[in-house]
């Protein structure tokens, strides 16, 4: 019996066929071609396990039809579209229509097969979730192992958050996750989207914190080309690319205004402009946005918008911090130690009952993500000679004496400067943005003014 393809390729040329496919297999893959889309329907099924490569410009049916007739049958069936060099407009148009991607010919085999290969695992997930959600259909007792599987944790708050999020995770709500330092508050996100109606589209991610003043508008809602100096070529930003999909906007709290203002727009209208563009463009997005400080707070210093937070948090959920779940500590530390053994393919020790009694009585600051670094260290056996010195004799590090002596120098300038963030960064020689993150890691912004 023969094995399953892994790519079905639809074209009515066959030297064309013939090539894609010695591509494809080369790679590894077991292609199965089809000369028409009537063939290839009649190989296709909810339980196909593979990808769809087809051509647009096909007799009969064309490749738009073709599409259709796919997603009638399972709309989580990735198809990936072959364009015609520089045919923008008909890319867009099929990755609107739900197309997975686009590829354009003459398709570059590198290209191609990497493209190939990302769909196949989006549909390994998809079979994997569906399976999951099957089973949770015929025994509720297994919902809560799902979700317990991506929020690990027997306590209370962790059980309300599993329990918030299975109604979430099926709604179109938008969401706005807050949680300190360390929480985990993409991966919640990406669990949202994982198990929502939306995990066949894309999980695009934005940390707001990351991206320049004059270059976050560009990625959010891209750019025509020659909208501005460098602009070359056309760019698709952030916010279509999440058509059909997710957009996870993290640290939210660090985007300009004026990037705020265009984002509240979007957000209200479901539709973008790019940047040189007249012409609006509708998306299908869900927004999932997270922050560490309070919003509203902010926005009283007239530092966010207060109806962008109103728009954002129609739904707000609270991650706890790893202190108010201190039962939990043993098994996320038992979990982490897991995985990064199999990261590392060596073998790792449960921790004893001293150990795993020391981790629950610290503070940890860092939450999650500081535990795990605490895993890792137990793995290679560092956290003896970390404890080895005692408090009051451990010298600064290099690293903390230069944050100390950061720190004393913008408290300086501030106070020479009222507080007034242009004159500072303009004192400083830095840009305002890299000013507001220096403060905000020395704990120095409240007694910040704009100027």
């Amino acid at each position: 019996m023969m094995n399953p393809p892994d790519v079905l390729l639809v074209d009515d040329d066959a030297e064309v066929r013939h090539a894609y496919g010695q591509t494809l297999e080369l790679d590894g893959l077991a292609v199965s071609p089809a000369g028409s889309p009537a063939a290839a329907l009649a190989q296709l099924s909810r339980a196909f396990e593979g990808a769809v490569v087809s051509d647009v410009r096909m007799p009969g049916m064309d490749g738009f039809a073709f599409l259709e007739a796919v997603r009638r049958l399972d709309p989580d069936i990735p198809v990936i579209l072959v364009t015609g060099h520089g045919d923008v407009p008909m890319a867009l148009r099929a990755l609107r229509a739900g197309a997975w991607d686009f590829v354009e010919k003459p398709a570059d085999p590198v290209l191609l097969v990497e493209t190939v290969r990302r769909a196949l695992e989006q549909r390994r997930l998809v079979l994997e979730n569906r399976a999951l959600r099957e089973q949770v259909s015929r025994d509720d007792d297994l919902a809560d192992d799902v979700w317990a599987k991506r929020l690990i944790g027997r306590s209370e708050p962790m059980q309300r958050l599993r329990r918030t999020f299975a109604v979430l995770a099926d709604t179109r709500t938008d969401v706005l996750i807050f949680g300190e330092t360390g929480t985990g508050k993409e991966m919640a996100a990406r669990a949202l989207h994982d198990f929502g109606r939306r995990r066949a589209g894309r999980f695009v991610a934005v940390n707001c914190a990351a991206i320049p003043e004059n270059m976050i508008e560009s990625e959010l809602f891209g750019h025509e080309a020659g909208a501005f100096t460098g602009a070359r070529e056309r760019r698709i930003g952030k916010i279509e690319h999440a058509h059909k999909g997710t957009l996870f906007l993290d640290e939210i709290e660090s985007m300009p205004l004026a990037a705020q203002t265009r984002l509240l727009r979007a957000l209200q209208e479901r539709s973008i402009e790019r940047l040189g563009s007249n012409v609006e463009i509708q998306v299908d997005i869900r927004v999932l946005a997270a922050t560490k400080v309070d919003l509203l707070a902010l926005s009283g210093h007239g530092k966010f918008r207060e109806d962008l937070l109103y728009r954002l948090n129609t739904v707000t959920v609270r991650l706890p911090p790893l202190r108010d779940r201190r039962e939990d500590i043993p098994a996320l530390f038992r979990h982490f130690l897991t995985v990064l053994a199999e990261r590392d393919g060596v073998s790792a020790a449960s921790p004893d009952a001293g150990t795993l009694a020391g981790l629950m009585g610290r503070p940890w600051p860092g939450n999650v993500r500081e535990l795990r670094n605490a895993a890792e260290r137990h793995l290679l056996g560092l956290e003896d000679a970390e404890e080895a010195v005692p408090p009051p004799v451990a010298a600064p590090s290099l690293e903390a004496m230069v944050d100390i002596a950061e720190r004393q120098a913008i408290a300086q300038v501030l106070a020479r400067h009222g507080g007034r963030v242009g004159q500072c960064a303009k004192a400083l020689g830095i840009s305002r943005k890299t000013l507001y993150l220096k403060m905000r890691k020395h704990g120095l912004e409240r007694d910040a003014v704009e100027d």
